[in-house]
């Protein structure tokens, strides 16, 4: 705090009186216009604006992504499905680019990876990342039937729901009025290649997010004088579950706890407050990460935490062959894309 002592000074005649009221009535008038314009400016975050998120439309797209069945690493489907996305992104007059590269699995196969960037407004200086991954998990390692435990996973929410989240508000945004900022939706690619369960080797955690690691590793290694100017990120993982709630996720909070802080008040302000407890969660190993560590961009995680489930606290369906599009709310849906609108829209 600054502190000062205010001098004495000699009383002024009469004159001098009613030409310092005049002043004072003058800054007064100023100051309560300013207190007015800055008023108006913290109300606009404190109501609901932008367009309203369409959740059936949402469930199309998440449906349309597991319709080219579960988007595995090196697979036929996933190759279309990237084609697909890529599409539907430029449809909606984004600027499209594919960022491609052979990663390396946790058991040494090659990955055909392709990092999917779609811009809106991709003249702005000012951005806000807004991302995804897109690939499904090859093995449903946590099913409670062994017998699974090597079927692919369809990953109607782990992976399609959060792309088909940002789909939508890119569908949005094409109508919308002007955003002040823009916004680069980025699907990453070979999330979910990580150890599996019943692999002999011990899990580790470098396995996942390689996608997410090798589109970081590019921001850092990129002049600072051509690095997009990131204001903050949002990951959207697993956001499209029945009874999901959205805890605020320990790493997420460590590296940009104002962005967690500006979520969930959205989230409380477009009435989805529920969904949004302001409780913490876990620490994930998620593509939020590199982008932290390598980039330096805050990001966060908005990813379920279920402490009461006992197959895993992602949830009932993670890694199991139940994540299907039977087990997809569009509640669940509605109550994250409204929320990232907000923030958004509330963007100065």
């Amino acid at each position: 705090m600054n502190t000062h002592n205010p001098q004495q000074r000699p009383r002024p005649r009469l004159s001098q009186c009613l030409h310092l009221i005049i002043l004072m009535a003058i800054a007064t008038t100023m100051l309560t216009a300013c207190g007015a314009k800055k008023s108006a400016s913290s109300q606009r975050a404190e109501q609901p604006v932008g367009p309203a998120f369409n959740a059936d439309s949402a469930l199309w797209f998440c449906q349309q992504q597991c319709n080219f069945g579960p988007r595995t690493m090196n697979s036929a489907a996933h190759d279309s499905c990237g084609a697909w996305i890529a599409s539907r992104f430029a449809a909606y007059g984004m600027s499209v680019s594919l960022q491609k590269a052979t990663l390396t699995g946790y058991d040494g196969t090659p990955l055909s990876a392709t990092n999917i960037t779609a811009s809106h407004n991709p003249q702005k200086q000012d951005r806000i990342l807004l991302c995804a991954h897109w690939d499904s998990r090859p093995w449903a390692d946590n099913d409670p039937n062994p017998d699974n435990w090597r079927t692919p996973v369809m990953a109607a929410n782990d992976g399609a729901s959060g792309v088909a989240v940002m789909l939508e508000i890119a569908r949005l945004l094409q109508t919308a009025d002007s955003l002040n900022v823009g916004v680069d939706f980025v699907c990453f690619d070979a999330e979910d290649w990580g150890t599996p369960q019943w692999a002999e080797q011990a899990t580790d955690a470098d396995t996942w997010a390689l996608g997410a690691q090798h589109w970081a590793a590019a921001i850092e290694a990129t002049p600072d004088s051509l690095k997009p100017n990131y204001r903050f990120g949002v990951l959207l993982d697993m956001v499209g579950g029945q009874a999901a709630q959205f805890y605020q996720e320990q790493l997420s909070k460590m590296y940009a706890p104002q962005v967690v802080k500006r979520v969930w008040t959205a989230a409380q302000v477009v009435g989805y407050g529920s969904f949004f407890p302001k409780k913490e969660g876990g620490g994930i190993t998620d593509d939020h990460l590199p982008v932290n560590q390598k980039a330096g961009i805050p990001c966060i995680d908005i990813i379920p935490y279920y402490p009461d489930c006992q197959a895993s606290s992602f949830g009932p369906t993670w890694h199991t062959v139940d994540d299907d599009m039977a087990h997809i709310d569009p509640a669940t849906l509605k109550a994250v894309g409204q929320t990232v609108v907000q923030v958004l829209f509330t963007e100065e």
